[in-house]
This record gives structure tokens, sequence and C-alpha cells, in this order.
């Protein structure tokens, strides 16, 4: 299909950073920019969108989440974070079947895609219900199998042999790509996050991986490997691969050096962090030392949101208030790490990330004209100042209309909404 999008205010990228290009027309042929600015020649629309007073961007990147927890939230809160996952949400989720699973991604997906995001990363448990629901969504995903085990244990190999068979069977689908996900130094032994490295080389796999997420989970590494996090990351060879890093909030100067060595990619994820009492990750300080910072919600299970636009407002907000400084982390910072910084993170920014002739057609168009963003004196700092995520009125994913004045045209809502209210009913009684 041929869209244009005509008359539009629209956040372009160039050598010096975000440039915001008003009355702008943007031409859509198959999944791809064709043009900005001039129609190619021989254009004819199928479609034409009219964008006066309205906002084009690229589709947020959530670069970290477990979208099979949707149904989860409101379920554990206000509890600390050893009872939060092992005494309730653990729980939870061994009983949980892999329908169940599905449908909590399905929900996940019209809440991220009802606030602009079109790509997200996700760690999950259930093989094939993710990647079911993103296929038949029309979303764009990055899929981890999440990975426990200690050395070449049963268990752990059977996850990994999961992991490939799931990134075989969708193959065909090239808004899916996938990685390894370990899921964190205390569930995942050295051996086995030695294994880990050589398959990841051997698959020519990226890993996605929670470090350095609390206080006990960096005291008890050092009791245990006597070293950090990340450290014991670099020394089991984890770091010699494309590496996307949640949280890091509990890091020093010395990890923030081997991060940038290895050019780790850092996902802050403000909310989860805060309402786990787990702390804010230095985001000033990896961004001193070039560490590329991108963006993500976590689960809904700790968040309890997966709205991107939320968090780019914290994100900005925090970091002024910590360190006294309104310098500190600016708007144009955050819509970075919401787009093209997540796409690098996620090795897909030669496709996704800004809007330019060529990548793929991944877009989100937000209604200036509400109460929340208008007047549009600055539209750059209202994503993170002013908007809430509900002015998104359009979606485009690969070319796709996904979404149009707010309604999913991929999924039945409503049948979503009922399976999940069925599952928790199941679980929670």
């Amino acid at each position: 299909m041929n869209i244009k999008i005509e008359n539009i205010l629209a956040a372009l990228t160039d050598e010096t950073g975000v440039m915001l290009k008003p009355n702008t027309d943007v031409y859509i042929s198959g999944d791809r920019i064709a043009a900005i600015g001039e129609a190619p020649a021989g254009f004819a629309p199928d479609k034409t969108i009219d964008g006066t007073d309205r906002l084009l961007i690229p589709g947020l990147i959530n670069s970290h989440t477990h979208s099979y927890m949707a149904f989860m939230r409101n379920v554990a809160d206000d509890l600390s974070f050893e009872d939060w996952l092992f005494g309730r949400i653990s729980k939870i989720e061994d009983l949980m079947t892999d329908e169940e699973a599905y449908w909590g991604a399905c929900l996940a997906i019209i809440e991220m895609m009802k606030s602009g995001t079109t790509c997200f990363n996700d760690m999950q448990m259930n093989i094939m219900q993710t990647t079911k629901a993103v296929k038949e969504s029309g979303m764009r995903a990055v899929i981890c199998r999440g990975l426990v085990g200690n050395g070449n244990d049963e268990a752990g190999r059977s996850r990994l042999d999961q992991a490939y068979r799931e990134r075989d069977a969708f193959k065909d689908c090239d808004r899916l790509t996938f990685r390894l996900g370990p899921h964190a130094p205390y569930t995942c032994d050295e051996a086995f996050l030695k294994i880990i490295a050589k398959e990841a080389g051997e698959q020519n796999m990226g890993i996605h991986m929670h470090l350095s997420e609390s206080v006990n989970e960096v005291e008890n590494c050092r009791k245990t490997y006597g070293c950090s996090p990340i450290e014991l990351a670099e020394r089991t060879g984890l770091f010699e691969h494309p590496f996307i890093a949640a949280h890091c909030v509990q890091i020093d100067e010395k990890d923030m050096d081997i991060m940038a060595k290895h050019n780790v990619s850092v996902v802050t994820n403000p909310a989860s962090n805060m309402k786990l009492g787990n702390g804010f990750a230095p985001v000033p300080e990896m961004l001193k030392k070039g560490i590329n910072v991108c963006i993500g919600t976590d689960g809904a299970a700790s968040n309890n949101s997966l709205n991107l636009i939320h968090e780019m407002s914290l994100v900005t907000l925090i970091h002024k208030g910590t360190h006294r400084s309104p310098l500190s982390v600016s708007a144009a910072d955050a819509f970075k790490f919401a787009t093209i910084n997540g796409a690098k993170g996620l090795g897909l920014d030669k496709e996704i990330g800004s809007i330019e002739v060529g990548k793929k057609a991944d877009l989100a168009i937000l209604n200036m004209k509400t109460a929340s963003m208008w007047p549009a004196n600055n539209a750059l700092a209202a994503l993170s100042y002013s908007a809430n995520g509900s002015e998104v009125e359009t979606v485009i994913i690969n070319g796709a209309v996904t979404m149009e004045n707010r309604k999913i045209l991929t999924m039945d809502e409503e049948k979503i909404f009922a399976e999940n209210e069925k599952t928790m009913k199941r679980i929670c009684g």
C-alpha cells in the first residue's frame, strides 16, 4: 500500500540531533518510507492521512519488558523486591498456562500500541506465545526466551533449545528478531553464563539480561563470585556479543567503564526501579561515559504500566531532581532513548528508530490539539513534559496502519480484555 501523510509536523533526525519540520509530507511505499517532502516519481497514494495539528514521530521502542505479565498489574504492590519476585510473581507464573501468557502478551501489545510503541524487547518464558501475539497484531518485537540454569544442567539446556526452536519457527516474519535472555546473576550460575556466551557466538545472537537491579543482587554476587554483576558478565564472555543490559541501577564507575569499553547498551526503567525501591540508574553519568542509554517499562507486574511516554517524563524529571540540575537529562535525550538509542541497542538502527528515507515505516501520529498538548509551542518538550500517551491517534508498523483514530485494527480488544479477566479470576480468585 502507498500512504501519504500530508501537512504534518515531523520529528526528523539529522547530524545535529532532532529537527522539528512543519508542514511536511511523508510518503510510504510498501513497508518503507519512500520520500520526505516531494513525492517520488509516479507515486499514487492508496490512503492519505491529514496531518494538520498532528505530530509525526518514529514509533517508540520499549527496550525492556515482559509482555505476558500484563494481566498481573496491581496484584503485587508495595512489596520488597524479593517478596515481589519470589513471594508473589513467581507463584503466579507457576500457575500460568501458555494460552494465558498469549492473552497477556496481546493485552500488553494493545497498551503499548495505544501509547505509540511500535517495537518492544521482550523477555518471556512461554515459548511461541508472545511471538504468536506479535505476528498476529502487526507489532514488531525482539524476543528473548528467559534462561535459568546451573552449568550444563538439563533444565538450562532445555531452555536454550526452546529459544532456538522458537527463533526457527518464526523466521518467516521480518518483524520478529531473537536474542538469548539469561535472566540474572542470581538465577544463572557462572558456568551457565559461559555456555550462553559461547552459544551466542555460534548462533550469531545478541544477549538481553537483567544486571545490577538491586543492592541485594550486587552484594550476593560479590559474596558468591567476588565481583559485581557487570564484572561477572564481562569475565564470562557475555559482553563479547551485542548486549543490552536491563536496569543497571546499582553500578559504580568501574562498572560503567567496563560497559563503555564493550559497547553495552543499558535500558533504564524508571517507574519499575522506583516502585520496587531499587533506586535510580545513574543515567547522566552513563551518558558522560558514552554509554548508549535506552528506556523501557519493565513488565506490568512491577510498573504497573507499559506507557513509554510516561517513562520519558520520569527519566527527565528524576535526574533533574536527584542531580539538582535542570540540564541533567533533557527532553531531547529522552526522545533519543525511546527511538534511535533503542534501535541501536537492539541492532535495528539501520531499519527503525528515526524517520528517514529507506527505513521501515514504523511511525506514530499524535494529536497536538488536545488540552494536554496545546498550544504546540515545543512539540519535543511536550512529549516528555505534557503528553500522557492518549494523544497517540494513529500507528503505522511496517507500512501497515495498525491503529487509526485510537481503534486497534489488528486485534479484538474486547476478547482480549475478557480472556485476561478470566485468567486473573482463575489464578487469584
